[in-house]
């Protein structure tokens, strides 16, 4: 009699957990892997900039990278600003240095 109930009792526990790993892998597909694999984009696209490179900042402001550091982009903005800011403030690279050096220090 006991061994009737508990096998019962598994095939309940198995069809209550069902919809919890389908809902699991659903969630995975659709929100958790495409959310990393934008922020392996975004890794690789901050890790790519290089002097000359012209930048947009999440802020909106425009400029070209003359100063590059492990955290910090040093940008000017005209012929006499020059601006600092976090690596990871940079939201795209508007258009990519040309191959050749290029002397910003002008």
């Amino acid at each position: 009699m006991w061994l009737a109930a508990d096998a019962a009792g598994g095939g309940n526990i198995i069809q209550m957990i069902w919809p919890f790993v389908l809902m699991f892998a659903v969630f995975y597909f659709l929100l958790i892997r495409p959310q990393q694999k934008k922020q392996k984009q975004r890794t690789s696209m901050l890790n790519q900039i290089k002097k000359g490179d012209k930048i947009t900042t999440i802020g909106g402001l425009h400029g070209t990278v003359v100063e590059l550091a492990d955290d910090t982009v040093v940008i000017r903005v005209n012929d006499t600003t020059k601006m600092t800011f976090e690596r990871s403030a940079v939201n795209t690279i508007v258009s990519a240095a040309p191959t050749a050096a290029v002397d910003l220090e002008k």
